[in-house]
């Protein structure tokens, strides 16, 4: 087979996964990590894959765990567990709970999501699992089913233990599965305040009442730890979200939070560069009932680049043809090359647009005719037997 290179000049406007390689932008947080939603690029990270003490923002997955029962019927909002002595004691941040209190569902999830209480963390753990060390086992479970490929629980509420971990790269995709997957759920994050028990908390998120766009997430201290928050903002249609640990105060994780938010949505810029389903090409054929079969995207394809660099990006469809007959509609056959300044060249796999049946004797007998005439042209010429642009 022949590997064939067919440029593409005229690109109009959802790259998965795709980053974006500018030149670092300098952060004082010991991990970082900010992505585009919207197309999937990393506009920045350092450190993103290292397994580091969350501490509070790990009940993004204690809520990602009740948020899933609820989406599955096996629990609702207005459920009520029991307040235990355990919970009752526990230290930091609290909703303020009492021994022996039943509390729905929907309260317990604003005193974690609002007031990060760590007692109501243990309340929902034993409601739903029996014990908080058999709730850390299945949060630990689950993440590895979800592709968190760093990330160990030991407890409910982000506590300091040795074992209990994650990467700012976990916590954005976790970020992103709980905006993405429970949109009706998902504005509880923004709430400003809430009260239990005649105690008045507001949101320790510092990012809500700034100018951002902010919507979420959670934010997270220990000694150990350092200042962190997991943030997600929107504007203009464009959702990033923003991953900082090991910040040495609140007011500089607030600042640098703000700084590089804005930084993201100012320097880069994000479009639709092709439809789903849209056409983009095609691809010879061997031996089939036509010659030619449509290259088509399977989804939307959207790029992230620098500001000012979409106008500069280049396409190119990369596949080893002509490709042999018969084909499926909707085989994968082909690769499209977008690439522009600053950025690591990104593919998207490309899938037959219809059907070609495999052809009958002629064009078995024009296939090798041509076989024939092009290998003794090549021989000449000394050259690869094929490099097409168009």
């Amino acid at each position: 087979m022949v590997r064939r290179f067919i440029a593409l000049f005229c690109l109009t406007a959802t790259l998965l996964s795709a980053p974006v390689r500018a030149e670092q932008f300098a952060t004082q947080a010991r991990n970082a990590i900010l992505v585009d939603v919207t197309s999937g690029a990393i506009l920045l990270e350092k450190n993103a894959d290292a397994a580091i003490p969350p501490a509070s923002m790990s009940k993004l997955m204690t809520v990602n765990m009740v948020f899933e029962a609820l989406a599955t019927g096996r629990l609702s909002l207005d459920d009520d567990f029991v307040v235990s002595e355990k919970a009752w004691k526990k230290g930091g941040s609290k909703m303020f709970v009492k021994v022996g209190d039943r509390i729905s569902v929907g309260n317990l999830l604003r005193g974690i999501i609002v007031q990060s209480g760590n007692d109501a963390c243990i309340v929902i753990a034993e409601g739903l699992a029996g014990s908080e060390e058999e709730f850390a086992r299945r949060m630990t479970a689950r993440a590895v089913e979800l592709g968190l490929e760093n990330s160990t629980f030991r407890n409910a509420t982000g506590w300091p233990d040795e074992g209990h971990r994650m990467s700012v790269r976990d916590l954005a995709g976790l970020g992103q599965i709980i905006i993405e997957q429970y949109p009706q759920l998902y504005p509880i994050y923004s709430e400003r305040s809430f009260s239990w028990e005649g105690i008045t908390q507001n949101n320790r998120n510092p990012l809500l009442g700034m100018d951002l766009g902010a919507d979420g997430l959670k934010t997270g201290h220990t000694e150990e730890a350092g200042y962190g928050l997991v943030g997600s903002a929107v504007k203009d249609g464009r959702r990033l979200i923003l991953v900082i640990a090991g910040l040495p105060t609140a007011t500089e994780r607030s600042i640098e939070a703000e700084r590089l938010l804005r930084w993201g949505f100012r320097e880069f810029e994000t479009q639709e560069m092709l439809g789903e389903g849209e056409e983009v090409g095609e691809a010879s054929v061997w031996i089939g009932a036509e010659s030619s079969v449509p290259l088509v995207t399977k989804g939307p394809v959207v790029m992230t680049t620098p500001y000012g660099a979409l106008k500069k990006v280049k396409g190119e469809i990369v596949y080893e043809g002509p490709i042999e007959a018969p084909i499926d509609a909707g085989q994968e056959i082909a690769m499209l090359r977008l690439s522009a300044p600053n950025i690591t060249p990104v593919e998207v796999p490309l899938y037959a647009g219809k059907a070609i049946p495999r052809g009958g004797l002629g064009e078995k007998m024009k296939a090798g005719a041509l076989y024939l005439i092009e290998s003794g042209l090549s021989a000449l010429a000394g050259k690869p037997e094929e490099s097409t642009e168009q």
